[in-house]
């Protein structure tokens, strides 16, 4: 297939090294340093799940320059969702298939407004990956999974080729019948973890261990499951209890990219996450002061960077 990774960073960058190292056309949209390093040095990928070296790795600034491709798959922070997805045009024909693997609930209705709902999918990664320098990609743990589905719940042949593209890949891939269920299960918990491991500028551990804070996380995860059963999705109604639990299986020392944005003074995705559910709850009528307050705390600091 042809692909291009819209978005070279941890996640662009990781699963079109795999994807190219399978023996796909690999197309990676980059610029600055790591797209520099990315020409001169190849693209490195560190990984439990087996290191590799691709050189040379076809990696292009403009995606006027790549041409029309099988796939493209959006990468980019929540913030540069809006420019990203405006410039996709010269590489969409009329059979391309283009997925956001970005996190958030707005990322799919971005996409089709720019390239035509008939052309997007759904996506979803778990994934614990970053840019350790320059066309250096380093995975945490073994975990890298793709969900994937048609925004209507169907199956589809270009739907199964993608899937079959990347367990060629050696990519834990699932086809999912209710993507936008999927999508807001990630959602739910990464808006709270991220939310209050940025507000605290604490890990997890911390957050989890504090009586007060552990309240507030809780919280925070019903408020954001709330509003995603009012948005449709049919999420259970001890799925805020489940996720608290899951809280607790992480190692203590895990910080948000959120949060990491924070320290490292970058901006913030805080309008898609949290920002999210407060608009989304104004708009169905649910009450969301936690994520109020999220929002409310870090707000000065989400353009900073």
């Amino acid at each position: 297939m042809k692909i291009a990774m819209m978005g070279s960073g941890g996640v662009g960058g990781y699963y079109g090294g795999r994807l190219a190292q399978a023996g796909h056309e690999v197309s990676f949209i980059a610029r600055g340093a790591h797209g520099e390093a990315m020409r001169k040095n190849g693209l490195r990928v560190k990984s439990e799940l087996g290191d590799t070296h691709l050189q040379p790795v076809r990696v292009f600034e403009n995606p006027a320059q790549v041409g029309q491709v099988d796939l493209v798959v959006l990468a980019v922070k929540l913030w540069d969702t809006e420019k990203a997805a405006a410039a996709l045009g010269p590489m969409i024909g009329p059979t391309t298939t283009a997925v956001s693997l970005q996190n958030g609930v707005d990322k799919d209705e971005i996409l089709s407004r720019a390239v035509g709902g008939e052309h997007v999918i759904g996506g979803v990664t778990h994934i614990g990956v970053v840019v350790a320098e320059p066309g250096v990609i380093a995975h945490t743990g073994k975990l890298a999974r793709v969900t994937l589905g048609e925004l209507d719940g169907s199956r589809s042949k270009r739907l199964g080729k993608i899937v079959e593209a990347l367990q060629g890949a050696r990519v834990e891939t699932i086809l999912s019948e209710d993507i936008r269920r999927v999508t807001w299960e990630k959602f739910v918990f990464l808006t709270a973890v991220s939310g209050l491991t940025a507000l605290t500028r604490k890990p997890i551990g911390e957050v989890r261990s504090q009586p007060a804070t552990r309240a507030l996380l809780h919280e925070a995860l019903r408020e954001a499951a709330a509003v995603a059963r009012a948005e449709g999705a049919a999420l259970p109604d001890d799925f805020a209890d489940a996720q608290l639990q899951l809280v607790d299986s992480f190692p203590p020392a895990m910080l948000s990219s959120m949060a990491q944005d924070l320290l490292r003074g970058r901006p913030l995705e805080l309008e898609w996450l949290s920002g999210a559910v407060v608009r989304r709850g104004e708009r169905q009528g649910v009450p969301t002061p936690v994520h109020r307050a999220i929002y409310a705390g870090l707000i000065l600091w989400a353009q900073l960077g």
